[in-house]
């Protein structure tokens, strides 16, 4: 992997929040192996499959990225959210996790919780969506693919 302080997302730069914020890591970003199981997870990375990075170009647009979140709730304790957004805020992970053009933004707190994780986009019969996989902080999720309960 190569070594950037500020990935572009499809060339584009994207909004930032005031400065003065907390929560820069100050450190630079690896990028994200394109393989998941010969990644390093342990210096709390996100990594993007291949479904993952192709769906996000074919629905995102200009400076749009995938927000990753995590909260109280659901059926095991914790719950994945996902939605799209163009601002990352003085809560989030300065450095987005960018794979293939794709981007991923996860708040400071969320990443606790993620870290080490890779991001799946499931297609089936009945529904399709965003997935949080192998997820090393989770002790055990549900059969909805949206909760999870933390290792303690």
């Amino acid at each position: 992997g190569s070594w950037c302080s500020s990935p572009p997302c499809r060339g584009r730069a994207l909004p930032r929040a005031p400065p003065g914020s907390v929560g820069a890591a100050g450190r630079p970003l690896r990028w994200a192996s394109s393989s998941p199981t010969d990644s390093d997870h342990s210096d709390g990375q996100i990594v993007l499959s291949e479904s993952c990075v192709k769906r996000l170009l074919e629905i995102t647009e200009g400076s749009e990225f995938l927000r990753l979140q995590v909260e109280g709730g659901g059926c095991s304790g914790f719950q994945y959210k996902f939605s799209l957004d163009t601002v990352i805020g003085p809560d989030d992970r300065q450095e987005v996790f960018e794979q293939g053009g794709a981007c991923v933004v996860v708040d400071v707190d969320s990443l606790a919780f993620v870290k080490g994780s890779v991001v799946d986009f499931s297609q089936e019969l009945i529904r399709s969506s965003f997935q949080v996989v192998s997820n090393p902080q989770a002790e055990k999720g549900c059969s909805c693919g949206t909760s999870f309960s933390i290792k303690i």
